[in-house]
């Protein structure tokens, strides 16, 4: 079903509701000093500014281990310091997303069922869960994942009801932002394309036309995903950087059937059992109706959000750290396939939309300042402050020398440190090649006059490790201050070689 001219602005309507309680949000979040709560906030501003900001600029900054997109769009803004310090264009690129997520949600819903009581219910629990309303007034990515693949999904179902050859292009573009923004899209395109091969077949579109539209629609994804590829290879000397930037634990590795309890556990902490038990069923009843009725079998299309739980299973059998964050995604999927349950009730929808609505208000409400989310962010905060006097330590006796540290490990204090006037550019870090392998090699006395090593958060990073592992590493460094689990060494002496600066 195609929304109508006389009923477009109904979506329209329900992202700028979701977007002014998304500024609300961040004005709550900004003077609570929560905005670059969570580390990755921090981190992520770190690696748009390092493109300029470096002892070795340039795009390879952009990295290889995240998605560069969100980066990418951040660029710009991240050089200008004020922006840089308080994240504020990044989250203004963040509620942006959030209104748009809330748009295509509405969108798809009505499409899907001509429903605007389903699909206000549903950028209802969207808009109002304290979670994902964190997340959205901050420079996280899961709001441009939301934004990007929402409106993919939601075009690829209408491509395939106007049963079209020609791939509109910002369909394309949609798959391409999607692809390089996070991972989890990365299964929700392929699972959606997979839907979309299913719909036409079903539909009765011929063989030959069918393969002719799937390879159409699916070389823009392709390109995407070979172009990041590449870079990878060029920047970090492989095609896929999966590993090294995490310390296993062993609380889900290799543990499939514990692993999914934990995504189900994660998902209802932060929507609430409702919402959750509901969208399960609505998916199951799409996925029969899809094989019941031909006409339905783009249904599955939107059942594919749900795909993004390959990307938590997947890493956390690797055993990556529990992130309660990487639910965010199912979370999204179960509102809008519980808006599209309520769609289909017909005459029902008012009252079970009420009951749902109520319900995502009394187990996750927006006010909740226990909400798992805001928890999670605020894991780094007594470590934050801590940090506060290796800051003073540092900035007391600091007359322009270079700082050996980890980005992998203190990109966040790397943020932080700029509010004492620190750049990238002060820093020697992964992201210098040569430079960084040579003080790995020699130590940092060479190369550096200070050194900030990380030792207490998952174990400790590569530089707290070389320490443990070899004492003469420190040569001619003398710890100075700690705090916050980091440690500061300073160089006393003269260099034995050339600094780096």
């Amino acid at each position: 079903m195609i929304i109508s001219d006389r009923r477009i602005w109904i979506p329209r309507a329900l992202a700028g509701s979701a977007a002014l309680a998304g500024i609300a949000a961040w004005i709550v979040y900004f003077h609570a000093g929560l905005v670059l709560s969570h580390f990755d906030a921090k981190a992520h501003l770190v690696v748009s500014r390092r493109v300029f900001d470096n002892i070795t600029p340039g795009w390879q900054q952009v990295g290889a281990v995240w998605l560069p997109l969100p980066h990418l769009l951040q660029i710009l803004p991240a050089q200008v310091d004020l922006l840089y310090r308080t994240g504020a264009a990044a989250s203004a690129i963040s509620i942006a997303s959030f209104a748009v997520a809330a748009y295509a949600t509405a969108r798809l819903v009505i499409a899907v069922t001509g429903s605007t009581v389903g699909a206000a219910a549903a950028v209802a629990m969207l808009a109002l869960n304290p979670n994902l309303l964190y997340l959205q007034a901050t420079p996280m990515t899961e709001p441009l994942l939301l934004a990007v693949s929402w409106l993919a999904l939601l075009w690829l179902y209408e491509w395939v009801v106007q049963d079209r050859d020609e791939v509109p292009r910002r369909l394309g573009w949609a798959l391409v932002a999607a692809t390089l923004t996070r991972y989890e899209a990365w299964a929700i395109v392929g699972a959606a394309l997979i839907a979309v091969v299913y719909a036409m077949w079903r539909r009765g579109v011929p063989v030959r036309q069918l393969t002719r539209r799937a390879i159409r629609v699916s070389i823009w994804p392709a390109a995407a995903v070979v172009v990041f590829l590449v870079n990878s290879r060029i920047t970090a000397g492989r095609w896929l950087v999966v590993d090294g930037f995490f310390v296993p634990d062993p609380t889900y590795q290799g543990q499939a059937w514990r692993t999914l309890v934990s995504l189900w556990w994660g998902t209802h902490q932060l929507s609430g059992y409702t919402i959750e038990i509901v969208a399960l069923a609505v998916a199951a009843v799409l996925c029969a109706r899809v094989f019941v009725w031909r006409d339905e079998a783009a249904f599955l299309i939107p059942v594919a959000l749900l795909a993004a739980a390959a990307l938590p299973m997947s890493a956390f059998l690797d055993g990556h750290p529990y992130r309660i964050r990487y639910m965010i995604p199912l979370v999204a999927a179960s509102v809008t396939i519980t808006g599209i349950g309520v769609g289909l009730a017909r005459r029902a929808a008012p009252f079970l939309a009420a009951v749902l609505v109520a319900s995502a208000l009394i187990e996750s409400p927006p006010w909740d300042v226990h909400a798992p989310m805001l928890v999670e962010a605020k894991i780094d905060h007594s470590n934050s402050e801590g940090r506060r006097h290796v800051t003073a330590c540092l900035a007391a006796s600091y007359r322009g020398e270079k700082i050996l540290a980890s980005m992998a490990s203190l990109a966040h204090y790397m943020q932080e440190l700029s509010y004492a006037g620190f750049t990238i550019a002060d820093f020697v870090n992964e992201g210098n090649g040569t430079i960084w392998d040579l003080a790995l090699e020699t130590g940092p006395a060479p190369h550096a006059g200070w050194m900030l090593a990380e030792e207490r958060a998952r174990g400790g990073d590569l530089l707290a490790e070389r320490i443990r592992r070899r004492p003469a590493f420190t040569a001619h460094m003398v710890p100075v201050c700690e705090g916050g689990g980091v440690r500061l060494y300073k160089r006393v002496g003269e260099a034995p070689f050339r600094n780096a600066e």
